[in-house]
This record gives structure tokens, sequence and C-alpha cells, in this order.
């Protein structure tokens, strides 16, 4: 269905009807709601297909929201991981384990839906899919950099800069293919298995799954991420700025003085952080700064001892609070790293899982930062951020990337490459 017998749009571009099969990973989740925020805004028809955990977020976007009919099964505990167990516990909870019942949900919601255009999380397995088995174009939302496989990229979750001299183009082959046969391992089998069962062929690698997909749209700058040859059909679309539903919207009254302002911005999911926000906390206390904390769903704010100098809050708008930081005290997830350098801030970055190493490079190899291990102690954190709030070479480095990731936030080609479906 195309959508075309309406007789008007606003924008010249006849209305289409867009499915968003979502899964719920925390800091993902602002960014593709955004996503399709913005088509609704175009005039689009756009229904979210999501677990119920997201339900009053999609509301908010003027999307309709479609329940997934089974559950998330539990915590996807990722902190502390092994390459090897990392790669078995997102095979078993993100992809294979979700996608037979997200394979059957996706299904049902495109017979109910009739879209245009199936616009999945980068690892729904499931929905693809459905996507595939019903004829159905569908996109991948990556909310963060570049993670599947590409000439001259570092390979994802290892942190690693890119390669240089002879031996570099080495170095990330020999990672990549270890990579690539680490996933096979866990996933390549489960994807298959239900392949077979929508009498679909079966694939040789797991991550040829992501490549039937019409379009890789990547939600970061490219300015950010590091130059690679990529897909034919990767899209760098500009990161999406938006706060999270959760966030606080009411006026926002920085703590009192004229010292330096600090944010402190961790996971909006569970990684066991609560002991490092604590070592942040600290190594704030000794500093003659001003501090906001935000703990977000995951913690509760008693949890954090603090001073007087110290603002422990559930949450705070990152935006306005940003305007007056001068460092970002962060666990390095991706919409925090690039809402800090959009604003010109510097960070102070504590990795803890997932894509969080690979942005804390981004960050330091560009000078716009320094990345720590969340198991440093108190007086180390406490000596880097006096480091990065004492050297105006941080700010000005997070400022030059800044400049380029607030015009690709502003100025890019998500919403066209979204309605370029035939």
């Amino acid at each position: 269905m195309t959508g075309d017998d309406s007789p008007h749009h606003p924008h010249g571009t006849p209305p289409r009807r867009y499915l968003f099969a979502l899964i719920d990973a925390g800091g993902t989740v602002p960014p593709e709601l955004g996503v399709a925020r913005r088509l609704v805004d175009r005039g689009h028809e756009v229904t979210v297909l999501a677990d119920e955990t997201l339900a009053e977020a999609v509301r908010r976007t003027g999307a309709a929201y479609l329940p997934r009919a089974t559950a998330p099964s539990g915590t996807f505990r990722d902190w502390n991981l092994t390459p090897l167990a990392l790669a078995r516990t997102m095979a078993d909870h993100m992809m294979v384990g979700p996608a037979p019942d997200q394979a059957a949900d996706t299904l049902m919601a495109i017979d109910a839906v009739q879209p245009d255009l199936v616009v999945a999380s980068s690892l729904a397995v499931g929905a693809m899919v459905a996507a595939e088995v019903r004829g159905v174009p569908f996109d991948l939302l990556i909310p963060n950099v570049y993670p599947f496989p590409a000439e001259g990229m570092p390979p994802f979750g290892a942190g690693l800069a890119p390669a240089r001299g002879p031996f570099g183009p080495l170095r990330d082959r020999i990672f990549s293919t270890a990579g690539v046969r680490l996933f096979d391992r866990y996933a390549l089998p489960g994807i298959n298995t239900l392949r077979s069962e929508y009498s679909l062929a079966p694939i040789p690698t797991t991550w040829a799954q992501m490549r039937f997909a019409r379009r890789h749209l990547i939600l970061t700058s490219r300015s950010f991420d590091f130059p690679a040859r990529m897909p034919e059909n990767a899209r760098y679309v500009g990161p999406i700025l938006d706060d999270p539903a959760w966030a606080a919207t009411q006026p926002w009254i920085p703590p009192a003085g004229d010292e330096p302002l600090v944010l402190v911005a961790m996971s909006s999911t569970f990684q066991n952080h609560v002991g490092c926000m604590q070592k942040i906390v600290d190594a704030l206390s000794s500093l003659p700064v001003r501090a906001v904390v935000t703990t977000g769903p995951a913690v509760p704010t008693n949890a954090i001892s603090a001073p007087a100098h110290v603002s422990v809050v559930s949450s705070a708008p990152h935006g306005e609070v940003l305007r007056q930081a001068a460092l970002v005290v962060t666990h390095g997830g991706h919409g925090t790293v690039v809402k800090t350098l959009a604003a010109g801030v510097p960070l102070l970055v504590l990795p803890h899982g997932r894509d969080q190493s690979d942005n804390a490079v981004r960050v330091t190899t560009r000078g716009a930062g320094i990345a720590l291990s969340r198991r440093a102690g108190a007086p180390r954190m406490a000596r880097a951020a006096t480091t990065i709030l004492t050297r105006p070479i941080y700010r000005e480095a997070a400022e030059r990337l800044g400049k380029a990731i607030a015009h690709d936030a502003e100025h890019n080609g998500l919403i066209e490459e979204l309605e370029q479906v035939q």
C-alpha cells in the first residue's frame, strides 16, 4: 500500500504508512522514537510495535501503539562480560531468543497495518524476517556508531582507534573475522532455523540478515564516527538529540554558586553502576565545583550519598543543564555523548559495556575528553576531571567536533530517506 490516494500532503510527499518494530534497549529508545515522531509531524501514519514498557513513550510521539504479544525476558546483564559471554548474551537476549515471537507479532502487525515500510531496531531479527516473508521493504535504525563489519572501521565493541601502519588492516581483519565467527556460533543457527520455518533460504553469516535491509539509517554524525568504506545501503542521517520521555520537563534551577558546573549522567538502564556513581560523587566532593547527578529510572536517588554542592536528582532537562555545564561525566552511551558534544562540552567517560568504549575512543582521539576504567578510584577520577576543567584544549576540541554534530542533527536526510520508499 502506498497511501497515494491522499489528495494533499503539506510537504509534497504522499502520506505513507510506517510500522516500527522496536526493542527496548534503554538508550536506543529516545532516538528511535524521535524518528517516529518526526514522521508523524510530517503527516505520515506511524504505528509502533513494542513492549509494554514503551507504551506511554510511544503515545507521546503521536504514533499508534501496538503491544507485543510476549513480554521481554529478564534483565540484559551485559556488564563485566568477556567478548565471548557478551556475544552469547546478545544473541540469546536481543537477537535469537526473542526472534520467533517477534516475527509472529510483526507478521500480524504487517497484515493489520499494511505498511509501505517496516522500520526496525538494528537487532530486531524477527521483525526483519517477517518483513522479508511479506515482501515489505525494511530499514534498520542504528542509534550509535556503525556496528556491522565495514572496511576500515575498527571492530565494534573493542574500543579501538582506526588501525595505522602496515599491520593495521591485518589487525582489523583478525578482529572482524573473530567477531563474525563469534556471533555466527551463537546467533546464526537460530536465525536460520527461524528462516527455515518461514521457507526462507539460509544465510551464510549473522550479518547477512542485516544486508537485506533497504537502508541502514545511522543515527549519528559522520564526523563523530570513524571513516570507513560503508555498504551501499548505509546512510549517516545525523543524531537525534531528543531527551527521553522520563526526563524532567519542569524548569531547572542550578546549584547555587559560581564554580564550574559538572553534570553526571550515567546509564538509563541498570548496568550495576551504583558503586561507580558513588565514586564519581566522592571525586567531585573534593573539587571546587557544583554538580548535578541524574540517576535516571534505574537507580533511586537515595542510593547515592552526596555533599551539599552535589545535587542528586532522578532527572533533569539535559539540554538546559548542558548550556551551563563545564564537564559531563558519563558511562559513554551514544545519546549522552553526542548531546554533550553538540553543546560543546568535554567529557570524562567511564565505559561500562555495549558500545561505550567505542564512543569513548571517538571522544579521546579527537581530544574532547578523557576515558578511564569504571574501576578507577575516586582520586584518579578527580585528577582527570581537574585536568579537563583546567585545560582549555578539551573544551576547544569538544566545540569543534560539536559544531559538526549539531549541524548534522539539524540538517540531515533522515526523513527524505524514509520517504523515498516505492
